[in-house]
């Protein structure tokens, strides 16, 4: 079977192995981590015809740099407008190409997004833990974080020439500054003038801002009860306020349980676009109903199956 090598010669904080994540298991303490952005993560796979899941790069604002020293594979990159290229020639910044040998594959911060995704033609070998490759950033646990000087191998590779070229970026991939959230579940913890705080007032993504979460910088959103609550279960999206009042939003390493209030809960297709704003941008939340915060995901979910339909059924020539 074919392969691939690469060595890292440059890559920044956050980069690691994702996948789809553990899920099932955060009822024994175990995050489902996977990739921050699954949208992108997904569209990344299926541009290149890749099973569903298949393990790639999630790469931060730090870029990377790749040096293929053995090997042809085909590879895709998704995510955040981040600038690509195979040596001097650019490429866009949703893309496929082939890399061969002695080539060197540079990616790095574009026009905006602050997550990118790199994907192979062939299987991204990891370590697995608890049945998945996805990095658990805290611990390092599962594929790890990627450090320079690391060998990356690609096996069973395949060179997809059928599938060389621009990959279209839908809208709902793009960042998104009107966040929609519904209530709690610990809401009761806070005046209601504060909860109007909140849904009124505008938020900076602050530099406190990784994997796990996001801490926001704006008007302060103190609890107005004692924090008495015992720790409850955490959900990806989850805006927990400490007792100093400063919220932040729970992301893709986020906590099991957490003894701190939820004020409001981002709704799940909203995070994916959260998440590819940068720090120091502002944000807005916008309250929906349970039932609305239901439907909108239906229909999120519909678009994005029709987008990756069209994506797995395109041509690329």
């Amino acid at each position: 079977m074919a392969s691939a090598t690469f060595v890292v010669t440059q890559v920044g904080p956050h980069t690691s192995i994702q996948d789809r994540g553990r899920p099932g298991l955060m009822r024994f303490g175990v995050p489902a981590s996977g990739a921050i952005d699954r949208n992108a993560f997904q569209a990344a796979n299926t541009a290149l015809g890749n099973p569903d899941g298949c393990p790639a790069i999630e790469i931060s604002l730090g870029g990377i740099t790749l040096e293929c020293l053995s090997g042809s594979v085909t590879f895709a990159v998704t995510g955040g407008a981040f600038q690509t290229a195979i040596d001097a020639s650019p490429l866009g910044s949703w893309w496929v190409e082939t890399i061969h040998a002695g080539s060197k594959l540079t990616i790095k911060p574009g026009f905006w997004g602050s997550w990118a995704y790199l994907a192979f033609a062939g299987h991204l070998q990891a370590t697995s833990w608890l049945g998945s490759v996805s990095t658990h950033g805290p611990s390092g646990l599962g594929g790890g974080r990627i450090a320079m000087g690391q060998k990356i191998v690609i096996e069973n590779t395949e060179v997809r020439e059928d599938r060389v070229g621009s990959v279209p970026c839908p809208v709902f991939a793009r960042p998104r500054k009107s966040i929609r959230v519904v209530l709690g579940p610990q809401d009761r913890f806070f005046a209601q003038d504060t909860i109007a705080t909140l849904l009124s007032q505008p938020f900076a993504l602050s530099d406190a801002y990784d994997r796990m979460g996001v801490r926001l910088n704006g008007p302060s959103l103190k609890p107005s009860a004692v924090l008495d609550m015992p720790s409850q279960a955490i959900v990806r999206g989850s805006i927990q306020v400490a007792g100093d009042g400063v919220p932040t939003v729970l992301l893709a390493d986020h906590q099991t349980t957490g003894g701190y209030p939820k004020i409001a809960t981002v709704i799940s297709g909203d995070v994916d676009q959260l998440v590819q704003l940068r720090s120091r941008r502002w944000v807005t939340f916008d309250l929906v109903t349970p039932e609305q915060a239901i439907a909108i995901t239906r229909s999120q979910d519909q678009v994005r199956r029709r987008y990756l339909l069209s994506l797995s059924t395109r041509d690329y020539r």
